[in-house]
């Protein structure tokens, strides 16, 4: 039976510099990308792809708010703009991938599930905003933006400067985890949970409502290939590896970790809150929870890293 791996691409590593944010950029960087994935995808793997949305969904609210302010057009809310990012970004991935295949001479076929995640309305990140979404400011801007928008919350991100943060609520249930087991089955490359979902809460009747938020798309990915029983989580960044004292003078790379090696680093704060740490607490999840290996790389280490020869690989024991 082929193993079946979920592979979840970084918001930012679609963005590759301030100099390629255009829609064109980030089009060809998902080409690249892609086309590490279907060396995967060749190697005889089921594949599922996810991706995240921050810098787009602060692209999107930024061209809402300037609308607003110059032609009185009406907001955007958020939730809204979680569900645009999943159908423009899965919509290049899908085209990249069924491009690719052709190229390849692959009879395979790629769809794109625009893909609600329930949340708890009582989850304590509503009142407690940490997502970082959008660009990056300096100080200068973050003055101004204080002034511009009052109610933002910006906070400093790992030293690369000020990023905006909204609330990002824990996923509980994937809504349409049926519909993407079913094309899993029917041997199609699924592009799911985009930008971690578009959230979703359950009022008293039980009827699903969006809300205003951003869940993370590591820890959705997680649950992801959780339900889904993947053999392998792989988390796609700006990263090659996973390093110990990142961005000091004793940088160290690690080249594979044990569950507990990986928890214990994290007690050590050697993970940056707003970058690393999310990715290495969704794969504790993702192991504590009966999941297989995990593996952190970058896009152009993908195939090298399932087969052992870069990356770092996170294993149970």
């Amino acid at each position: 039976m082929r193993k079946l791996v979920v592979i979840a691409i970084g918001g930012n590593s679609l963005i590759k510099d301030s100099k390629h944010h255009f829609v064109s950029d980030q089009y060809d960087a998902i080409c690249e990308t892609v086309k590490h994935i279907v060396d995967i995808i060749e190697l005889g793997y089921k594949v599922i792809i996810t991706h995240g949305n921050g810098p787009q969904v602060g692209f999107i609210m930024r061209r809402s708010e300037i609308a607003e302010e110059v032609e009185h057009m009406h907001p955007v809310p958020l939730v809204n703009c979680d569900a645009d990012t999943q159908g423009a970004i899965g919509y290049q991935i899908q085209q990249a991938l069924q491009n690719e295949f052709l190229k390849r001479k692959i009879t395979k076929n790629a769809v794109s599930v625009v893909t609600q995640v329930e949340v708890s309305s009582n989850d304590i990140a509503f009142k407690k905003p940490a997502k970082p979404i959008g660009s990056f400011y300096n100080e200068k801007q973050v003055k101004n933006l204080e002034i511009l928008h009052p109610e933002w919350t910006l906070l400093s991100d790992a030293n690369r400067g000020y990023r905006r943060v909204v609330a990002s609520p824990m996923p509980k249930k994937i809504i349409e985890i049926d519909a993407i087991k079913t094309l899993v089955n029917s041997e199609f490359i699924v592009i799911a949970v985009g930008g971690g979902g578009i959230p979703v809460i359950r009022n008293s009747d039980g009827i699903l409502q969006g809300v205003n938020a951003v869940i993370d798309k590591d820890h959705a990915s997680s649950m992801l290939a959780t339900q889904l029983k993947a053999d392998i989580f792989m988390i796609s960044t700006a990263v090659k590896s996973v390093y110990e004292n990142f961005g000091t003078d004793k940088e160290r790379e690690i080249k594979k970790l044990t569950l507990g090696e990986a928890k214990a680093l994290r007690e050590k704060g050697q993970f940056a809150k707003g970058s690393m740490l999310p990715k290495i607490n969704a794969i504790i999840n993702y192991l504590e929870n009966g999941g297989g290996k995990a593996i952190i790389t970058n896009p152009e280490n993908l195939k090298k890293a399932i087969d052992g020869e870069a990356g770092t690989t996170i294993v149970y024991k």
